[in-house]
Parts: structure tokens; sequence; C-alpha cells
């Protein structure tokens, strides 16, 4: 087995969904539980058939983001791998939609730090072995981080 890795190419306010899925109706799926989870939403989603045809399908509200999830997924080039863009929403807006999709098999990351995904590759074909989200951490949180965590969580509006 080869192993590789492909380092996510995006903006630094761009967030992705990466994850594994099994069906071709992946893309319309994925497209709707977005688009109903959070109306207005621009993205863009990509999906890698495994079998048939092979091809890498897409779809999206946003050309600029479909067109990145197309070209890094097609670098991951894993068969039933999808990778969603999000322009003006957070993963946790859509995540639990995404999550509740039938064909969607599991998630191995939702972030906008810079990421690379690890690859292996046999005779078969490729798959996703896992990723490596962000940075390791540099300490452990002390009273002060948390207040001011406790805060950020506040003025963002995902906590009251």
């Amino acid at each position: 087995m080869e192993i590789r890795t492909v380092r996510i190419e995006k903006p630094d306010d761009v967030n992705f969904v990466l994850g594994q899925s099994h069906f071709v109706r992946t893309v319309e799926d994925l497209c709707e539980a977005i688009a109903t989870s959070v109306p207005g939403a621009k993205f863009g989603v990509a999906f890698c058939e495994a079998s048939g045809p092979r091809l890498l399908r897409h779809a999206g509200t946003d050309p600029v983001l479909e067109d990145l999830a197309v070209r890094n997924l097609r670098a991951i080039g894993a068969g039933h791998s999808f990778l969603v863009m999000l322009g003006n929403l957070f993963p946790i807006h859509c995540l639990r939609a995404i999550r509740e999709v039938p064909e969607v098999c599991r998630i191995f990351c939702a972030t906008a730090n810079p990421t690379e995904v690890v690859v292996g590759t046999t005779e078969q074909g490729s798959g996703i072995l896992g990723v490596v989200d962000g940075g390791s951490p540099l300490g452990v949180e002390g009273p002060e981080q948390a207040a001011d965590r406790k805060a950020f969580l506040r003025k963002i509006g995902l906590k009251a």
C-alpha cells in the first residue's frame, strides 16, 4: 500500500466537511440537507463514485465553492468520499443535517483549519485513512482561557 497526504487547498475563511458516503444520490441529498438547514447557504459539494462510471459528481449554490470542492476531491481521489465547501456558514449550522443523510457513512472532519488528508492506495483504488486537522496542542487551558472561550461562544450567539 502506498500512503500519501493531500493538503486541502482553500481560503482561510472557508470551512469544509469531508466524509464518506455510499450512493450516487449523495450529491442531491447533501445539497437538500444543507439548503434546508440554512436558507441562502453558499456551498459546493463534490462526490467520488466508487463503482459504475466512477465519476466525480458535483453541485452547489456557489460555482467557486463547487469548483474548490471538485479540485480538492479530485486530488484526494478516494472512492465514495465527499467534500462540502461552506461559504457563509459554519459546519455547526449544517453538520447534523449532513449526518442524517441516509447515504452518509462517516464524517472525517468539519473545520476551517489547515488540513491534510491521509490517503492509502492499493491495486483496487484509494481510500481515506484519516485526517490531520490543524496543529497539535501547545498547552492546557487555564481559568482565563476558559472564560475567554465561554465569552466567545456567547458573542457569536452559540451559547446563551
